[in-house]
């Protein structure tokens, strides 16, 4: 088993490889190829007009295309990202400024996600046909279909403008610095709130109906059958049994959700302009940035990735079974 185990894992490592691969490319060629020319925020009346080309003999942007391809490839090997033209340091350190936030903010928008689906879908089961299983499931479809910047434009025009609840923007208030410990964690969790209702109530309905399909289907196998009329407890069969039959389909959908949120959520936190990884993507294609660019996109790749990988491992360690089906 062991030896299936690194061959199926091995290739699960490749096939990343080459996906990161392909990513990178794409998107050297897609940012060296779109209009635009990022030295043109250095020029001004101010300056020489040869200003332009010692900018862009600075950057290397004067050479091919290709060669410019295999010199970035070459870095990355070697760590190095290149410098970032708008902030002028290492990309490597300009995305970690922004990925700490980014790391913290999707955490805390993931559990919520798991903590409230298992609730309404645990819930929903054990009313199943009732007002609140038809009421949730009718809310979780209508909630899924609101797109991000719509819901999280009605939640800054409803709680922040008129009814003056939370603040529209920002991560802290002007008087953060004079706040105590707990109050500093209060003044995050108060301008964090509707930002992360936005970014988790899609997740939120999403893992809902995937696990209260699952857990519908398990309860009617006839293993749980069987258990039941042999009179096991009730507790028992769902922790022992259904739960752990349940989960797996969701591990799949939870890995994609995940690194996405790793990745940064680009639309959240735009509209609420908080310091993450969505934020300075954006940022550094409207600057035309490519080195920062690439960067971004490279670091949510890695964690999606990563994110996915993770979850087929927790799943083959659920069931040794799906091990033969990656190595097939």
């Amino acid at each position: 088993m062991n030896k299936v185990f690194i061959k199926s894992l091995s290739k699960r490592i490749v096939t990343s490889i080459i996906t990161l691969f392909l990513l990178v490319s794409f998107l050297f060629v897609l940012t060296r190829l779109s209009p635009g020319d990022p030295t043109q925020k250095y020029l001004s009346a101010e300056f020489s007009p040869e200003l332009k080309e010692k900018v862009t003999a600075s950057f290397k942007l004067d050479q091919p295309i290709f060669n410019q391809y295999i010199n970035f490839v070459a870095n990355i090997f070697k760590g190095n990202f290149g410098i970032s033209y708008g902030y002028r340091q290492p990309v490597l350190s300009v995305v970690w400024q922004f990925l700490s936030f980014t790391l913290v903010f999707a955490t805390l928008s993931f559990l919520l996600q798991i903590i409230v689906s298992s609730f309404l879908a645990f819930k929903s089961i054990r009313n199943k046909g009732k007002l609140f299983d038809r009421s949730v499931l009718n809310i979780s479809l209508i909630v899924y279909a609101i797109p991000a910047f719509v819901l999280g434009l009605s939640l800054i025009y409803i709680f922040s403008i008129q009814l003056d609840l939370f603040p529209s923007s920002g991560l802290r208030s002007l008087d953060f610095e004079s706040n105590s410990f707990f109050g500093k964690i209060g003044d995050y969790i108060y301008h964090l709130s509707l930002p992360l209702i936005t970014l988790s109530l899609a997740g939120i309905a999403l893992f809902y109906k995937y696990l209260r399909e699952s857990l519908e289907d398990v309860y009617q196998q006839n293993f749980i059958l069987n258990l039941k009329a042999s009179g096991y407890d009730q507790s028992t069969i769902l922790k022992k049994h259904v739960l752990p039959n349940a989960v797996r389909p969701l591990l799949s959908i939870a890995g994609i959700e995940l690194g996405i949120l790793l990745g940064g959520a680009l639309i959240t936190e735009v509209i609420f302009s908080l310091p993450g990884m969505g934020r300075l993507m954006m940022d550094s294609i409207f600057a035309r940035d490519y080195p920062l660019v690439i960067g971004c996109a490279l670091t949510a790749g890695v964690l999606m990735i990563a994110s996915n990988f993770l979850a087929d491992m927790i799943k083959m360690k659920l069931d040794k079974r799906l091990i033969k089906g990656l190595i097939n």
